[in-house]
């Protein structure tokens, strides 16, 4: 049994979270969340904590930005779009149940404003490694994002991730040498 609850899109994520865990859900309904949903993640963050764990796209990355703003301190989610695939839809409703309990065993939960330590991987840091201002930086983000744990993300919400997850020199450095590895060191 997973004691927070996971917040999620829709009623198919929650049969898909339900084939994988023992847990309770709160659906947002899509990105149009209401306030009464806010509320309710809100309530439920504070008496036994919340798992973001939206799809991985566009619209979910926005309902996980709008609940994250309105609740600080959740713990996130992150499902490859690979994991998530099925007949060119992408969702939480499309993966194994490996694949979700994968994602939940690897959750981050975000430092909230105000908190000790200091960011340790810097935009420096992210152009020597070619996540910014390369040919495959894309591919590279995706890549590095999924070994991390913290998903997909554009280079600027990639450098926000590894500050709000508090990625250490440590698994960033790790990260870059499975990768690099994975490539043969070519930065492809």
């Amino acid at each position: 049994m997973i004691k927070e609850i996971i917040v999620v899109e829709g009623k198919d994520d929650t049969v898909a979270i339900k084939r994988a865990v023992e847990a309770e859900t709160i659906e947002t309904g899509g990105s149009a969340i209401g306030e009464a949903v806010l509320k309710r993640v809100a309530l439920a963050h504070e008496r036994r904590g919340v798992i973001i764990f939206t799809d991985p796209d566009h619209a979910g990355e926005r309902i996980r930005k709008i609940v994250a703003q309105r609740v600080p301190g959740c713990k996130h989610a992150f499902l490859p779009q690979e994991e998530a695939l099925y007949k060119g839809d992408i969702g939480v409703e499309n993966a194994k149940p490996e694949a979700i309990r994968r994602a939940l065993a690897s959750i981050r939960t975000e430092a909230i404003k105000g908190q000790a330590g200091d960011p340790q991987i810097t935009w420096d840091d992210l152009m020597r490694a070619g996540l910014l201002v390369h040919p495959a930086a894309a591919d590279r983000r995706l890549r590095m994002g999924n070994l991390l744990g913290i998903g997909y993300a554009n280079g600027k919400q990639f450098f926000k991730r590894c500050t709000m997850f508090r990625i250490t020199r440590e698994e960033f450095d790790q990260a870059m040498a499975q990768m690099d590895q994975e490539t043969g060191g070519s930065g492809q």
